[in-house]
């Protein structure tokens, strides 16, 4: 494990890599929360068992989280930032993925595109406000333009699985999870079980990517 400091034109970011052991093919690039950093379950668990698989994983700190603030900033500084780091994901040549939980996949989404990402992960992707359905966001993750898939908790109150509209990317529940794909102690599925589904589908969808 490696960490550099990137300075970007919304402050200064953080990249903590876990680089594939022997020839890594890809890099999965994962950007954090608006109200969490690269602790969370999903990541970690990802950084941890993607490597084994020929993909480095690049964990992304926003500036605002380096700088130690507690409230994110605007979508349009996230970009910023992302884009930031996006030369330091590119140095090792490989074709990168755009990936982020929450937050961090709708800035993946957004600047997939023109980042020329090969593909996009959007672990909890946040379809709409809790409780505010018609407030959707669903034209970020359509217009991503890249291969996606989405890793959604059964109970996640952002967007449940079937929530979401029709589209050409894949769609991974688990059954029981919130939006930290955190599952209760009665759902007949352990945390343990839970986090698996995600790297399950993350190897097996990242292997068909070449």
């Amino acid at each position: 494990m490696t960490t550099e400091t990137i300075t970007t034109d919304a402050g200064d970011a953080r990249v903590t890599w876990h680089r594939a052991p022997r020839g890594a093919r890809l890099v999965l690039a994962l950007g954090h929360g608006a109200g969490g950093g690269i602790e969370a379950r999903d990541l970690q668990a990802l950084a941890a068992v993607l490597p084994a698989h020929g993909v480095s994983v690049a964990l992304v700190e926003q500036p605002w989280r380096v700088a130690g603030k507690k409230v994110a900033p605007a979508p349009k500084t996230l970009d910023t930032g992302w884009r930031g780091v996006w030369p330091a994901l590119t140095a090792p040549g490989l074709p990168v993925i755009a990936g982020g939980r929450s937050a961090g996949a709708r800035v993946a989404c957004r600047t997939a595109g023109e980042l020329g990402a090969r593909a996009v992960l959007a672990l909890s992707f946040p379809l709409h406000p809790p409780g505010r359905p018609e407030r959707s966001r669903a034209d970020e993750l359509l217009g991503a333009g890249a291969p996606t898939l989405v890793v959604q908790g059964g109970n996640d109150p952002f967007g449940r699985p079937e929530e979401f509209p029709a589209g050409t990317y894949e769609l991974v529940g688990v059954p029981h999870g919130d939006h930290g794909f955190a599952v209760p102690g009665r759902a007949g599925i352990t945390q343990e079980e839970a986090v698996a589904v995600v790297t399950d589908a993350v190897v097996r969808w990242s292997g068909s990517l070449g």
